[in-house]
């Protein structure tokens, strides 16, 4: 069904705009069509400009775990905005928040903000090298940590890879000190520590992938990789700017028993507002400036609308049962969309890791970049569209993850997988999965 309205919001945004957006996976590419542009969000819910009502699942990528505009996240940033929006110098809420941060991941002694998860990561490998004194990094194929020139490389089809730049404007040289891996082989990491160990400064990886779509590690992965980074004398670091606060109070580390060296953090830390953190072990961390010589600085970093939005979320998300309650939601929604596709014969799985899910079109199971990459893209964009014209708004990309908060009551599910039954009557998604 065509939204009018944002159909021709998107050609002016074409005209002062890179494509319209400002970030690439709003502008639809991925699915086709015209992206929605959105009014208002309340709990599980968003409007468009036309004024159409979906049952929200992209919930700004993550962060919104109390859904949309939670009256006491609003309150508390309306609160802060009435004493000033942005200081440049220290405020009490900054201490507020780095303390409830560092008691939820006792990995993480000190911490310091940053306005974003791609900064974040940035700056942890930055500290990780001065720290190790080493310039060879390890990443996972299929794990994004931000548009940072070391960490925008791709892996060709060994199974250990040097990596290549993945987009025009990263230097060769940069790509180059970065090892790639498949996600989830402890050999391919054993080879690489074998090869370059001591040339590591660290391991970085989603310790439950998110952006290849949903993709939890094999059972004692995490803890090889503890291991071998300790043995090398690199550095584990964390990106939970996804995982963080969402999978557990305590992130992915927690789950898995598994402690890094180093944490990035984002997106829930923020309540929703632009935000980002690292922290870890106090020795690494006191590298940094003002005490250290690795110079890292942000004018926004700490910004007294996000403390107090993070702040207010966090401790909305320790009180008991929440994520009892995100558990339930998100294993009733998976098990209703995964019996979906079964009677309707498409040839989908549907990957979950709490309140992440991911449906692939694809027989199961997604283990790595690999093998998702063998989903048919071309039947998520048909079945993306079927859920938009029946009022569920998923992410627009075969390769990302659907989220659910605490304002996604039983009915919302029961809405999504009848609108999913019925998108799936209409659609020809009953084929074979590419290879």
């Amino acid at each position: 069904m065509a939204d009018s309205r944002s159909e021709a919001l998107f050609e002016h945004a074409l005209r002062v705009a890179v494509g319209g957006v400002h970030s690439p996976v709003r502008s639809f590419a991925a699915v086709g069509g015209t992206p929605r542009f959105i009014r208002r969000g309340d709990g599980a819910r968003v409007y468009d400009e036309g004024g159409r009502e979906y049952v929200d699942y992209v919930m700004s990528w993550g962060p919104l775990v109390l859904g949309h505009a939670h009256p006491d996240v609003v309150a508390a940033v309306a609160r802060a905005a009435e004493r000033g929006t942005s200081f440049g110098a220290p405020t009490v809420a900054e201490i507020e928040l780095a303390r409830e941060v560092c008691q939820a991941m006792p990995s993480i002694e000190r911490v310091r903000f940053t306005s974003s998860g791609t900064e974040a990561c940035m700056s942890a490998l930055r500290l990780a090298r001065a720290f190790t004194g080493r310039e060879r990094i390890v990443k996972c194929a299929g794990c994004y940590h931000g548009h940072a020139d070391d960490l925008l490389v791709s892996a060709g089809s060994g199974a250990l890879t040097l990596g290549v730049p993945d987009s025009p404007g990263v230097p060769a040289a940069h790509a180059a000190n970065t090892v790639v891996v498949p996600f989830g082989s402890a050999d391919a990491l054993r080879g690489a520590f074998k090869r370059f160990g001591d040339e590591i400064a660290c391991f970085i990886l989603e310790p439950v992938a998110g952006n290849m779509g949903v993709v939890r590690p094999p059972a004692a992965y995490l803890e090889t990789a503890r291991e071998l980074t300790k043995a090398a004398g690199a550095l584990l670091v964390f990106d939970e700017v996804i995982t963080g606060f969402r999978l557990a109070y305590g992130g992915a580390q927690a789950v898995a028993g598994v402690s890094a060296d180093l944490t990035c953090l984002g997106k829930i830390v923020g309540g929703g507002l632009p935000v980002g953190a690292f922290g870890g072990r106090a020795d690494i961390m006191e590298r940094l400036a003002p005490l250290g010589d690795v110079y890292q600085a942000g004018t926004l970093s700490g910004n007294p609308l996000a403390m107090a939005a993070g702040l207010t979320q966090l401790r909305a998300l320790k009180r008991p049962g929440t994520y009892e309650l995100l558990e339930e939601r998100a294993a009733s929604l998976a098990r209703g969309l995964q019996s979906a596709f079964d009677d309707a014969g498409a040839p989908a799985h549907v990957a979950r890791a709490g309140s992440m899910l991911t449906a692939f079109f694809t027989r199961g199971p997604v283990t790595d970049l690999e093998t998702a990459r063998r989903a048919n893209v071309d039947a998520y964009a048909a079945f993306f569209h079927g859920m938009l014209e029946r009022g569920v708004f998923l992410p627009p990309a075969q390769f990302e993850s659907a989220f659910v908060s605490t304002a996604h009551s039983p009915i919302d599910v029961e809405r999504t997988v009848s609108a999913a039954r019925d998108a799936l009557a209409h659609l020809q998604v009953a084929q074979p999965s590419r290879a």
